[in-house]
């Protein structure tokens, strides 16, 4: 049995079994299984790793930075944006990759259509931001990162004022407010500065519609949820997985 998986805590909102299950069932890889495994502390990874079945690993909230220093190695994309979302069994070795970035920069495409915002918001400052910045960083977008807790630099959320959500028109919510099952949160930001020149990604898929994004659609800014980018990541870390199997 080959088996593959989705580490992080907690996982209720997750779509990824499902997702990976039904691939391999259309692949006709019936010894291939893909399984959530819920860890609160990320010091329970090695124990889990011991399992010589598990050939690689999806990770998510809130381990992408905090599983670094248990892996043997980091592939380029990982070391570009300091987050790890997938993890690769080579040999007896655990090798992270970051494929955030890849699923993020495919699904901005789409939404932005050609356009070129003149600046970012990043909501958050976890591991999913890290993919986030590194793209805007390629994209040549300037940004700002927006935090409860913000450092030199950053803008603290009571600091939002019209004059900076115009400055920097595309927000991107990198943070689980309003993930299932806490559907009714959303960052506080002042959507009543909103327009259509605006627009609203959030990485958050479920549900599909977020408050974060309903409240932009409302004040009439354009808006995207992160289901495009999930795939995206998904099939390119089933890319690398299958890299070292064939």
């Amino acid at each position: 049995m080959h088996t593959f998986g989705l580490i992080g805590y907690p996982l209720g909102h997750s779509f990824s079994k499902a997702y990976f299950t039904q691939k391999f069932r259309e692949l006709g890889l019936s010894a291939y299984r893909y399984e959530l495994f819920e860890l609160p502390n990320i010091s329970d990874f090695p124990q889990l790793w011991s399992n010589a079945s598990i050939q690689g690993l999806n990770v998510t909230i809130p381990h992408k930075q905090a599983i670094i220093p248990y892996l043997d190695a980091l592939a380029p994309s990982a070391k570009a944006t300091g987050a790890v979302n997938v993890i690769q069994r080579v040999g007896s070795k655990s090798v992270g990759h970051n494929t955030d970035a890849f699923g993020f920069d495919q699904s901005l495409s789409r939404f932005l259509q050609g356009q070129q915002p003149h600046g970012a918001l990043v909501l958050g400052k976890g591991g999913a931001a890290k993919a986030v910045m590194y793209v805007l960083g390629q994209r040549n977008i300037p940004y700002r990162i927006v935090s409860r807790t913000p450092a030199a630099g950053e803008w603290h959320y009571k600091e939002l004022s019209e004059e900076i959500l115009n400055q920097y028109p595309l927000i991107i919510n990198t943070t689980p407010l309003g993930m299932y099952p806490k559907t009714e949160a959303f960052p506080e930001i002042p959507y009543q500065y909103l327009n259509q020149n605006h627009w609203l990604f959030d990485l958050v898929y479920n549900p599909t519609e977020t408050a974060f994004m309903l409240k932009g659609e409302a004040n009439g800014a354009q808006v995207c949820n992160g289901l495009a980018m999930l795939y995206a990541q998904a099939e390119k870390a089933w890319e690398i997985w299958q890299s070292e199997m064939s």
